[in-house]
């Protein structure tokens, strides 16, 4: 099976069925159907059994599927099985935020190192991750062997940030700035706008109220 041949929707929701199954697992649950996956994941059934197909036959007829077996599949096939590090760069107020967060739904990634220009947190622990400064970043992401990148910097810092992070070896960036940065195609990136989700969350809300009974009737 290639890589590319799984949808990219289908991607994104690896993760959440991945989460479920680790929760089964500890509530020592053995099997479990694809409705009963679809009501606790808010996934229609039908969707869930096509997401799993693009891996072969992850079930049985008749009886579900295996939790455990299930769940160490996903975990090897999102890499859950071995530790990816991940260096944070921009320790401004999100980037402190995110330093806070630990990452529990995942038991293998671990922000190893962040890089910051402001001398007052330079050469310091924060949440127990060393901020070094950016001058220190090429050379630290290689020692320590980090293959992505999340990204929090000012958006006019943000393509020359990028640059810096392509030259040193990182393989994806995690882009939480407004900027729409570019690397070349080997370097895989995700944008996270949170003004964008407010705004779409907010046309949505607004378009299904304009949608109402009484407002059509107007």
């Amino acid at each position: 099976m290639k890589e590319n041949s799984i949808p990219k929707a289908t991607a994104k929701r690896l993760p959440l069925y991945y989460r479920y199954l680790r929760i089964l697992n500890d509530a020592g649950k053995t099997k479990v159907s694809s409705t009963e996956l679809s009501e606790a994941v808010q996934v229609d059934s039908a969707t869930i059994r096509r997401d799993f197909s693009y891996f072969g036959e992850l079930g049985k007829r008749g009886y579900g599927y295996d939790v455990e077996s299930l769940m160490q599949f996903f975990a090897k096939t999102l890499s859950d099985d071995e530790m990816t590090n991940v260096a944070l760069v921009g320790v401004g107020n999100l980037g402190s935020a995110l330093l806070k967060y630990k990452f529990h739904q995942s038991n293998s990634i671990r922000v190893s190192a962040a890089f910051d220009v402001n001398s007052d947190i330079v050469g310091r622990i924060v949440d127990g991750i060393p901020v070094y400064p950016m001058s220190d970043m090429v050379e630290q992401i290689a020692i320590q062997r980090i293959e992505i990148a999340i990204l929090t910097v000012p958006a006019s810092n943000a393509q020359d940030v990028v640059n810096d992070l392509v030259d040193s070896g990182i393989k994806g960036i995690l882009n939480f700035t407004p900027a729409r940065i570019s690397a070349p195609a080997n370097v895989l990136i995700q944008n996270v706008d949170l003004t964008n989700e407010l705004q779409t969350l907010i046309y949505f809300l607004h378009s299904n109220e304009s949608l109402n009974p009484s407002s059509e009737e107007e």
